[in-house]
């Protein structure tokens, strides 16, 4: 009998696997810069702060992760210490990774921690400052400068590529409190104490990254704090940077809009929290975690949001209001009016990546409320999903359809200090989730559940 044909076919087949197997290597880099401004600046978040920051607790990071099969399949994740992000840092980023890297618009992920102990990011909560010039100047320049650390950190992190294994885990910390139902004990809302948690690590084992999220506002200091610091996630990305020599902890910002850490108000609660989220997620990586491999699949995709009708009579009074956020807001308002900008709706990006069949990462832009996290996880229940908030711009608060019935300050007050119209039309959680269909079924998420 000749074997030739077997032999052939054999080696055949070998090298087809080792070939395949070649092609869906994933490799991945981490790295991290200090974002934490070297001059007096002030801090966002708060509006009864009356000084600028002068000093530290801690640095304050950008962080970037890149994971990658090909230059055509690949994921990069920033995380910053930062209230949240302009459209102006975020575009120039893009931009400038793109002329030089060549990736495309959904294979960038950007994240803010939403710490209340960061520097301005212009214009993000412009109402609540009034800056002088040098104050104006200051700010500028950090967002400039920003770009730049940015830019850097990703090109650090391509520089140091490495075959890769990924896994996830999930871990649970329960600091976390609904604050509409703290304030309002007739609401509803819900809680959401999930730690998804993505290891990175070298084919000798060793961990490059973590990448991890929790839902929770980062505002354990409350106003009187003037010291820059990431309140309890970068806390946490100390503890577990501690715990594991040479790898880079990233935040990613859950879906927190409405929730607090409770109680709040000391660095000792703030570093509290910080580790018991350390812990959650060293329990993690010790314990049996799920393979995740390539491919790498990405989709971007915007929306419009529209505004209730525009009610000039309203900003018409407000200009002449004793408050000042509402002065503030009813100038630009009128000023947008007068001049024709467009002020009806604004555009909302929605973005994910999937890994395979085993991890999916759904990024949603601005102070995204719990709702849209547990929506996601009860329509998509048959995904391992990791739901993301504060990804790219942070422009307001997306409240959910309930949210907008009860009104309050995540519906409503807030858009003062964002310096946008009034409420979200009635329609906002179903354009929303419209469109997360559409960027998960891009990938090739299926739904468990009917709309």
């Amino acid at each position: 009998m000749n074997k030739w044909p077997t032999i052939l076919l054999t080696a055949f087949l070998f090298l087809f696997v080792s070939n395949k197997l070649w092609a869906t290597e994933i490799k991945a880099g981490a790295a991290k810069i200090s974002i934490t401004p070297t001059t007096p600046m002030w801090l966002n978040g708060y509006a009864g702060r009356e000084a600028p920051a002068t000093g530290s607790i801690h640095e304050i990071w950008a962080k970037a992760l890149v994971i990658e099969e090909n230059s055509h399949s690949r994921i990069i994740f920033v995380t910053t210490d930062l209230l949240g992000l302009s459209h102006e840092v975020v575009e120039a980023v893009y931009k400038q990774l793109a002329a030089k890297y060549g990736i495309n618009r959904s294979q960038l992920i950007m994240n803010a921690s939403h710490t209340h102990s960061g520097p301005v990011v212009w214009p993000c909560l412009d109402v609540i400052n009034d800056f002088n010039l040098n104050d104006q100047a200051t700010v500028s320049a950090y967002s400039h400068t920003l770009t730049a650390n940015i830019i850097q950190v990703v090109a650090d992190a391509m520089g140091r590529l490495v075959p890769a294994k990924l896994c996830s885990g999930h871990g649970t910390a329960g600091f976390a409190a609904n604050r509409r139902n703290l304030r309002d004990h007739n609401n509803s809302g819900g809680l959401d104490h999930d730690v998804p948690v993505l290891k990175v690590a070298a084919s000798d084992g060793k961990i490059v990254a973590v990448l991890f999220g929790y839902a929770c506002h980062n505002t354990t200091l409350v106003d009187d704090n003037h010291l820059f610091n990431g309140d309890y996630a970068g806390f946490a990305q100390i503890e577990i940077e501690k715990n594991n020599p040479g790898a880079v902890a990233l935040f990613l910002m859950g879906c927190g809009g409405d929730q607090n850490p409770e109680p709040r108000g000391t660095v000792a609660l703030a570093t509290k929290y910080g580790k018991e989220l350390g812990d959650a997620v060293q329990t993690v990586l010790a314990g049996k975690m799920k393979s995740v491999n390539a491919p790498v699949r990405t989709s971007y995709v915007t929306t419009d949001l529209h505004f209730q009708p525009f009610d000039l009579a309203m900003y018409q009074k407000d200009i002449t209001s004793d408050n000042k956020y509402f002065q503030r807001r009813a100038k630009l308002m009128l000023e947008a009016y007068n001049k024709g900008w467009e002020v009806s709706k604004f555009h909302y990006p929605v973005q994910a990546v999937r890994f395979g069949k085993d991890l999916t990462i759904l990024a949603l832009s601005g102070e995204v409320v719990v709702d849209y996290s547990l929506k996601a996880k009860k329509e998509f229940a048959g995904e391992n999903l990791f739901v993301a908030g504060y990804c790219n711009e942070v422009t307001c608060y997306i409240p959910s359809k309930r949210v907008l019935k009860e009104g309050g300050y995540e519906a409503d007050e807030s858009m003062v200090y964002y310096g946008l119209p009034g409420p979200f039309a009635d329609d906002v959680e179903e354009r929303i989730f419209k469109t997360v269909r559409q960027v998960l079924k891009n990938i090739g998420v299926k739904q468990a559940t009917a709309k």
